[in-house]
């Protein structure tokens, strides 16, 4: 079918999968190394003390290929279409060696919020065990706290960012994290800015390259998140253990009279030259927005004489989101204004999870898990357009006419059960291998404006080879089977976020999942005396039932499309990553980091009638960081540069093609500890004020005819943004 697609190279690929494997057999074989080595790296507290660090963060930025272990996505997997609904037996994070029973809410989210002196170690496992808590897909980080009859801290955290249009926004944290005797516990609160201001210029020539309109827009959003989360762990006794996790977050904005309202406002000026001479009209956009969510989770776990472990945990979360798009017309500032547009949509989501397991070991070095996973899901959407029109007005589309959308109103519920089996084996001292085997069932129904029920059934399995070929290099290599959950937003009408000439798109009640098999193989090198870790990559994607954007035949001559599956593709990638000190320049505490990702994909597109790449797995990304730590002054400093290869990524539809280029962004940063037992940081991102640059190509009829109606060239300029914090523990 295509290139990548095809069966030769698909079995190249797989041959050179397990050439590796035995490539690395063959090397671990005649290797000295002591086979008795663990592949687990430890960092104990007094480590870090030559940073003052203030919270768990800041000792994990030095450690060298952090980003790799917080990073198991890297490659593209992360990009891969799916909502995550449900839990999953995988986490990068452990806290005590356990998981948060948390989505939301998850182990991630605290790390900035653990005071640093609270901290034994932190260890990170480069291995598979059935004695983790959870299933290693790279390498996980386990942050072991300090254990005491009673103790206590409290972290800050206050600062302020400027924007470039001179708004300031403050921000604030505080967390309090101890002990009590078999009580554990961490609350924080937090108040951040989401504050945006852009300016966007865009020029639009016609098919035959005479000038159609200049379009320049001014965008503010005004908006503040306010987070409060609680981790509380009690230990019942050698044996027991429970947990109870909370989150409840809000998103306002200081100048609304309405709660929950977050301010968003456009002005936007059109010149037209199509006619005899320029002319320029107007037109401004309100958008208010309620945004809130909450989550509880929880979970127990008894320990057996044998040591066979018992768990279960549950996760209860709500969001709501409400979003009013209200868009008036005008011939200059400050004459009469004209409405044209009403938009509201609003969405509700629900989720409940319960996950069950019994893990025990058997055998020499063996271990196995069993379990089930239930879920349930809802998701209610409405979607109301009013437009000036003739007809009779209604106030619930703000006066305008309203205009019939198909599939406006509609409950999507998934009720999905997974029973999983996980069985690790280590072969020898140098060697683990992990597989699995997940059985998913599900139902999802769809009620409203439309009806439909449909069963799905998947089995996902993986397998994943460990081997140490030395206490420092390592070699993994894994299949695996992943089934995308789909987006519950597009089984009905939405807004359309590529699109601002659209309103709104279709919905797909028979939208299908998209199926990979993953091929992967690393080599991960930690470099002698903790002086660095590279890291390469090899993976390969085989694509089912990718999902795109499809016809969907309605009458009259106006041509629609949605998102639906397209066909079957495939992705080849590698990724290099690599964190090195400086200490062969007399710079031990200098750490550099490069990230390089490179990809390719093909699949054959019947809407446009022609081959392009599998979205989201674009051309690539590359990254460079540095960091210097001046333990004797208490000041460190840095810049961390980003950006993707140029001409990354097209999005194709029914008759025009988006391209978005390179999304550079340049921080830098320094940071001064040991002032009245505070840390000062200031920090300026997008330094570089990088341009954000995008290409739309219009046509008449099919795009696949290519006959080009307009061309529109778009520039957004985020600007620069400067950001001050002073942290501190209590």
């Amino acid at each position: 079918m295509t290139a990548i697609k095809s069966d030769p190279v698909r079995g190249a690929v797989s041959a050179l999968f397990f050439f590796l494997l035995s490539a690395g057999s063959a090397v671990g074989q005649d290797d000295g190394a002591d086979s008795g080595e663990e592949s687990t790296v430890n960092y104990p507290a007094a480590y870090f003390s030559q940073f003052n660090p203030v919270s768990v963060d800041d000792m994990l930025s030095r450690i060298p290929g952090i980003n790799l272990v917080l990073d198991a996505s890297r490659g593209g997997f992360s990009s891969f279409n799916q909502q995550d609904r449900g839990l999953g037996g995988s986490s990068q994070i452990l806290i005590d060696g356990k998981r948060l029973a948390g989505k939301v809410n998850e182990a991630r989210e605290q790390l900035a919020r653990i005071a640093a002196e609270e901290v034994e170690y932190i260890e990170i496992i480069r291995g598979t065990s059935s004695g983790l808590d959870v299933q290693n897909v790279g390498q996980v980080v386990n942050i072991v706290l300090k254990s005491a009859a009673a103790r206590s801290s409290i972290a800050a955290q206050a600062g302020m960012q400027r924007y470039r249009d001179g708004n300031v926004e403050p921000e604030a944290t505080v967390s309090l994290t101890g002990q009590r005797e078999n009580l554990n516990y961490l609350v924080s609160l937090s108040s951040q800015s989401s504050y945006r201001a852009e300016e966007s210029l865009e020029v639009s020539t016609n098919g035959n390259g005479a000038l159609n309109e200049i379009i320049t827009f001014d965008r503010v959003a005004d908006q503040n998140a306010y987070r409060f989360n609680s981790n509380l762990t009690y230990d019942l006794g050698s044996a027991d253990r429970i947990a109870l996790n909370a989150l409840y977050n809000r998103n306002n904005s200081p100048n609304s009279p309405f709660g929950g309202i977050a301010d968003y406002k456009l002005l936007r000026s059109i010149t037209d030259y199509n006619g005899v001479a320029p002319m320029t009209t107007w037109e401004r956009e309100v958008v208010p927005a309620t945004q809130s969510n909450w989550e509880i989770g929880g979970d127990f776990e008894h320990i057996f004489l044998d040591g066979s472990r018992y768990k279960i945990l549950f996760i209860v979360n709500d969001r709501d989101n409400e979003t009013l798009r209200e868009r008036w017309e005008f011939d200059a500032p400050g004459e009469e204004e004209r409405k044209n547009l009403y938009l509201h949509n609003a969405s509700s989501y629900q989720e409940k999870i319960v996950r069950t397991s019994y893990t025990w070991s058997f055998g020499e070095g063996q271990g196995l898990e069993l379990g089930v996973e239930g879920a349930r899901t809802t998701q209610d959407t409405s979607l109301r357009l009013g437009r000036p029109l003739n007809g009779p007005a209604d106030p619930e589309v703000g006066g305008l006419v309203r205009v019939p959308v198909g599939n406006a109103v509609s409950t999507v519920e998934e009720g999905r059960v997974e029973a999983f089996a996980v069985h690790n084996w280590r072969l020898n001292p140098r060697m683990r291998l992990e597989s699995s085997l997940i059985g998913e069932f599900s139902e999802i129904s769809q009620s409203g404006d439309v009806y439909n029920s449909r069963d799905f059934q998947f089995l996902k399995p993986k397998v994943d080879l460990r081997y140490d070929i030395s206490p420092a290099l390592q070699l993994q290599a894994s299949i695996e089977k992943v089934v995308s959950q789909l987006s519950f937003a597009d089984f009905s009408a939405n807004t359309n976020q590529r699109d601002e000439d659209q309103d709104t798109i279709a919905g797909n009640p028979e939208l299908e999942q998209e199926q990979i098999w993953q091929y992967s193989a690393n080599l991960d090198y930690r470099l002698p005396n903790d002086g660095g870790v590279l890291s390469s990559r090899l993976f390969y994607y085989d694509v089912e039932n990718s999902i795109g954007r499809i016809e969907l035949f309605t009458p009259g001559p106006q041509l629609a499309a949605t998102n639906g599956n397209v066909g079957d593709g495939g992705v080849l990638g590698f990724n290099f990553d690599a964190s090195v000190r400086f200490g062969f320049l007399g710079l031990p505490q200098a750490l550099a980091t490069f990230g390089l990702l490179l990809q390719d994909s093909a699949i054959d597109d019947p809407l446009i009638g022609f081959e392009r790449k599998v979205v989201p797995y674009d051309r690539g990304s590359f990254r460079l960081g540095f960091r210097h730590d001046v333990s004797s002054l208490g000041l460190n400093y840095g810049f961390d540069y980003r950006d993707r290869i140029d001409g990354n990524r097209t999005l194709f539809d029914i008759d025009n093609v988006l391209y978005l280029n390179s999304q550079s962004d340049l921080t830098v940063f320094v940071e001064k500890s040991g002032i009245a037992g505070l840390t000062f940081r200031l920090e300026a991102r997008n330094l570089r004020d990088h341009v954000e640059r995008r290409t739309r190509f219009r046509y008449f009829g099919y795009l696949r005819n290519q006959m080009l109606r307009e061309t529109e060239n778009f520039a957004v300029t985020p600007g620069l943004q400067f950001a001050f914090s002073v942290r501190g523990n209590f």
